[in-house]
């Protein structure tokens, strides 16, 4: 009975144990001769101890917990779309350079008269000639005649050449005011200033 006592207590006290552990169990023996068995423990005095020294096995390792799921991919909302790029604004006109004023010729007539004009050889004139009547006098009763006389032109000098459409421009105002000098149309007059206009001679 003690032997199976003591096999229970040793179980008892291996089942008990933490595991990786290493045990020291002391057998004791009184006086009496009872047995008992300690747990890292000596004897008490007076008492026939025997020790013995045991090692547990080691226990498996707790398993690490599982790997958490991976969140699940959300597509990411789609960006609005952009708003439509303004139109481009149109280029602005560019202005044609201006260019030198053509040439002019400075002309006279039969009777004196200068002007300036870009033809240099305008059509001749008709210059009145003096009609003498049958007897002999000077009156005009019997009609008139005129002799056709071409202008002198000579070219303009390009020094001079904005001053002398200049003096063209304050001819045909000068026209337009009091009616004098070089007849011209109204077409032609304002082909004339735009002319002028379109040259490096304007402001």
């Amino acid at each position: 009975m003690p032997r199976l006592r003591i096999v229970a207590l040793a179980w008892a006290f291996a089942l008990i144990l933490p595991a990786h552990a290493q045990v020291v169990i002391y057998r004791c023996t009184d006086a009496s001769g009872a047995v008992t068995l300690q747990n890292g423990t000596p004897c008490p005095k007076g008492s026939k101890q025997q020790k013995k020294v045991m090692e547990t096995p080691v226990s498996a390792a707790p398993a690490s917990p599982p790997p958490a799921p991976a969140p699940a991919l959300v597509a990411a909302p789609a960006p609005p779309p952009l708003p439509p790029e303004p139109p481009a604004p149109e280029p602005e006109p560019v202005a044609a350079p201006k260019l030198p004023p053509p040439a002019l010729f400075e002309c006279q007539t039969w009777n004196g008269d200068r002007y300036f004009g870009e033809n240099p050889q305008p059509p001749p004139r008709c210059a009145p000639l003096q009609v003498t009547g049958l007897d002999g006098t000077g009156a005009m009763a019997g009609g008139a005649a005129c002799q056709m006389m071409e202008d002198r032109c000579a070219p303009v000098a390009e020094a001079a050449l904005c001053d002398a459409w200049k003096q063209r421009l304050r001819d045909l105002d000068a026209k337009a005011t009091f009616g004098s000098g070089e007849s011209v149309t109204p077409a032609e007059a304002e082909r004339i200033r735009r002319t002028f206009a379109d040259s490096t001679c304007a402001p």
